[in-house]
């Protein structure tokens, strides 16, 4: 078998012995496990609607205050008929190994604690009335 080759702008002319033919099949494309064609998920029946969140409780606004993270309860610094000022500390939440300060949003006086040390609390759940 003859082969003519560039090199450097000169052209080679080659002779080249074949030992044995090469008969070994081409490789072809994987051929995937998984199904080419879509399918579709076979319908589940939707669950119920859970019942009403703490997050959704009616209080008045003026009156509350809210959790301004999802997390874990694990100090309570306030006392039910404590005497709070706007920014006195009333909690610490964790989340995701912070830990959280939640002041007061008013000055008045603590009416309910809505959770105890070591409860899980979701984002704007009431965490304490005041009168």
């Amino acid at each position: 078998m003859k082969l003519q080759i560039g090199i450097d702008g000169k052209k080679y002319e080659l002779d080249v012995e074949v030992i044995e033919e090469d008969h070994a099949p081409r490789p072809r494309a994987p051929i995937s496990p998984y199904s080419a064609t879509p399918t579709t998920m076979p319908s589940v029946p939707a669950a119920p609607p859970p019942a009403a969140a703490a997050a959704d409780e009616v209080v008045d606004e003026d009156k509350a205050c809210r959790s301004p993270v999802s997390g874990v309860v694990i100090r309570i610094n306030a006392k039910v008929g404590q005497k709070l000022q706007p920014n006195d500390l009333i909690m610490v939440l964790e989340a995701m190994k912070m830990e959280t300060s939640v002041t007061s949003p008013v000055a008045g006086t603590v009416k309910s604690i809505k959770v105890a040390q070591g409860d899980g609390v979701k984002v704007h759940q009431v965490l304490v009335e005041f009168e």
